[in-house]
């Protein structure tokens, strides 16, 4: 599907400018500015737990978006036959509702699916509700562990399979930064279980021990 990776991959999600979830966004920005990414993740006192997971959620959906975005035209059904994060490491999709049985697919297949799936977990307003004094679900906080669990695993396949074209397009700062960003705040949090970090667990220990 050449016509994929001429455009950028989804439209971004935006988050309503005036509205507390824009403020928030703000916030965050602000203190990663600061550098310090281990308070940058830190719940604002005062802030409701949920609301700061969906508006780092929908970061993340975002920057990780971007990050795919640039790399697509080496992430094809040729070079990537299998969804995987290097030789011990492959992903089979399955969403439970539309394909309920996990299939294999190539890797560019793959992340449209996680990518199409988050999107459609965003835009959900009963589970990521954007409105002011609108509840969030009960079942919120696992449906935001699956969506970061899930883009995750495109962290972990660039890196694994596309790191060199990364370096090509010294884009290898922005990758980690983001990377960083996004690990600290799935252990603050206690987001991701440990055993689906492994694929970069190296890297992960690298990146913290920097910032002890």
């Amino acid at each position: 599907s050449s016509s994929r990776s001429s455009k950028t991959f989804k439209p971004k999600k935006n988050i309503p400018e005036g509205s507390h979830q824009y403020e928030l966004l703000k916030h965050a920005e602000a203190t990663l500015g600061s550098g310090n990414l281990r308070q940058a993740v830190m719940l604002p006192e005062g802030e409701d737990l949920n609301e700061w997971i969906a508006v780092n959620t929908v970061d993340f959906f975002n920057q990780i978006n971007m990050l795919y975005g640039t790399i697509t035209e080496f992430c094809t059904e040729a070079s990537c036959p299998v969804m995987s994060a290097g030789p011990r490491y492959e992903y089979h999709w399955a969403d439970g509702t539309n394909i309920k049985k996990p299939i294999k697919c190539s890797a560019p297949k793959y992340i449209d699916y996680l990518m199409t799936w988050v999107q459609d977990q965003l835009d959900d307003e009963t589970l990521f509700p954007s409105k002011i004094g609108v509840p969030f679900p009960k079942n919120f906080m696992s449906v935001a562990k699956t969506i970061l669990k899930r883009l995750f695993r495109v962290y972990a396949h660039i890196y694994h399979q596309h790191f060199d074209s990364v370096m090509q397009l010294q884009e290898e700062a922005h990758l980690n930064t983001s990377f960083k960003h996004f690990i600290f705040f799935v252990q603050e949090f206690n987001l991701i279980d440990r055993r689906e970090l492994a694929p970069l667990q190296e890297l992960i220990e690298k990146l913290g021990s920097k910032d002890r």
